[in-house]
């Protein structure tokens, strides 16, 4: 394994026997691993654990769990929601990739970032919620000085007899033509 990329693993031996198998576990920092509602934090590591297998066809297949850390928001309540995904991959190295379904075989050496970046990404919930039955945002929870705990949200404050108008409705009140 090398130290500059710790997601590159050597498969000389693998080469040199087929039907042989290798226990691999490695982690890394990938940053930039995110989706819409979802991220893994750019410092976190992410981690692989699989068991390398040679074909006698000189492909070598990937088989294990990858593991991370991911952050969002909730698509109801719009609250901090994280955890841990994980999840299965099985994969299929070789020297000629077919676009989308493999992944490229370097020589001896496997680099295990492109599966894991892919299924990460492919993981990660696109619109998480913090937990299954999340009503939504609370009314009465909005601080005061947002506009929607001083009323400026309610129907009633723009109702005739209110005393309070919501200052964003100046400009289309200077279009009302004069009530008689």
């Amino acid at each position: 394994m090398s130290g500059a990329r710790p997601l590159v693993v050597g498969v000389a031996e693998l080469h040199r026997q087929p039907g042989t198998q290798r226990d691999v576990e490695c982690a890394a920092v990938l940053p930039g691993l995110r989706v819409a509602g979802s991220a893994v934090p750019d410092d976190a590591t992410v981690a692989a654990e699989v068991v390398l297998e040679s074909l006698a066809d000189g492909t070598i297949t990937a088989t294990g769990t990858v593991r991370a850390p991911w952050a969002g928001e909730c698509r109801r309540c719009l609250g901090p929601v994280g955890g841990e995904l994980a999840t299965t991959v099985r994969e299929v190295f070789e020297a000629h990739p077919t676009e989308g379904e493999t992944y490229r075989l370097e020589g001896d050496q496997v680099d295990l970032e492109p599966m894991v970046r892919d299924a990460v990404l492919l993981a990660l919930p696109l619109a998480p919620l913090c937990r299954p039955d999340c009503p939504g945002p609370e009314p009465d929870a909005f601080p005061v000085g947002t506009g929607l705990a001083d009323g400026a949200g309610d129907a009633d404050a723009d109702a005739p007899g209110s005393d309070e108008r919501d200052p964003r409705w100046a400009a289309l009140d200077a279009l009302r033509e004069p009530e008689d």
